[in-house]
């Protein structure tokens, strides 16, 4: 234990984590030269190779492979070590949310997860990008649309359906698709499945007459709500307007209405050991009826596996 290279062997979990010395150096906080040469430590110190570089691509030998399984472990376990050592950062989870998933659906359920899982703390943010992580600055991120970036875990969090809906008293007016023709129609701008693309779905050109445009889902929503036209968007988002009366989805049976993965659960590879983040994945995905990708040690590997079931 006296000459074991911990720092060196810190560098190299990290770097075999996020597969790149670039991701890695800034996880750290040190300089992509100081990460080369604590590898190159590490390699001349077992006398053999632990990556092979095809051009940015970075992939482990399986030398480096054979160490990465007993290190990725032994630094999993160190993190959950202080965390349970630190009570406050064990409790303590920081989560952005995209504004539409986070007003709509996960607020209204804060009380049941307070209840579900009374010890953990949450810190709660939420914009419309998708959040860039920096260092150990956020524990997950549940975005609108698939994120971008390396040492990510991406799970996406089920199939959304994305249907008309308006008030009751607008509903009973509307008999067929063409009707909407006739109607207020509500855009929202980032919404990623629009007016036209709905109505091309159902053989039909997208109108030009537009009321009311908002930026947010949740804007869109309480329009709709108010009785100012008809709003597109996505079922799990008005689960509550739905089961109140406040809303009705037009048309069911009489039209196609679209099916896309709207949001997904992003991780840091650093951070899925963590004990907050293991708690809240769980809880999410059992709330969305979605298997619980942190359950069996493999996160990556159950990530990849919904993405290829997602198509």
């Amino acid at each position: 234990m006296s000459i074991l290279p911990v720092s060196s062997l810190q560098t190299f979990e990290a770097v075999a984590r996020n597969r790149s010395f670039r991701v890695a150096a800034e996880e750290l906080s040190i300089s992509a030269s100081a990460v080369s040469h604590a590898i190159r430590k590490l390699e001349d110190l077992i006398g053999s190779a632990l990556f092979e570089r095809h051009g940015r691509v970075i992939e482990l030998t399986s030398t480096g492979q054979s160490l990465y399984s007993r290190v990725g472990r032994a630094f999993d376990d160190l993190r959950e070590g202080m965390e349970l050592a630190d009570g406050r950062a064990s409790n303590l989870l920081r989560l952005h949310c995209a504004p539409g998933m986070a007003a709509q659906w996960l607020t209204p359920r804060l009380t049941r997860l307070a209840k579900d899982l009374p010890e953990l703390e949450i810190r709660l943010s939420s914009s419309s990008l998708s959040y860039r992580f920096h260092g150990d600055d956020m524990d997950i991120d549940i975005s609108y649309g698939p994120p971008k970036g390396e040492g990510l875990i991406s799970i996406p969090l089920g199939l959304e359906t994305v249907c008309p809906l308006c008030t009751p008293e607008i509903a009973s007016r509307i008999r067929l698709v063409s009707d909407l023709l006739d109607y207020d129609l509500i855009d929202s701008e980032l919404k990623r499945v629009q007016w036209e693309d709905w109505f091309a779905a159902n053989g039909l050109s997208g109108p030009a007459r537009r009321s009311f445009r908002f930026e947010r889902s949740y804007m869109s929503i309480s329009a709709a709500v108010n009785g100012l036209g008809v709003a597109l968007e996505s079922l799990r988002l008005v689960e509550r307007e739905l089961e109140s009366g406040q809303l009705v989805a037009l048309l069911q049976g009489k039209s196609s209405d679209i099916q896309y993965h709207g949001h997904y659960l992003v991780v840091p590879s650093s951070s899925k050991s963590r004990r907050s983040v293991r708690q809240f994945c769980a809880w999410l995905t059992n709330e969305l009826g979605l298997p619980n990708p942190l359950d069996n040690g493999d996160a990556a590997t159950a990530a990849a596996r919904l993405e290829m079931s997602a198509g």
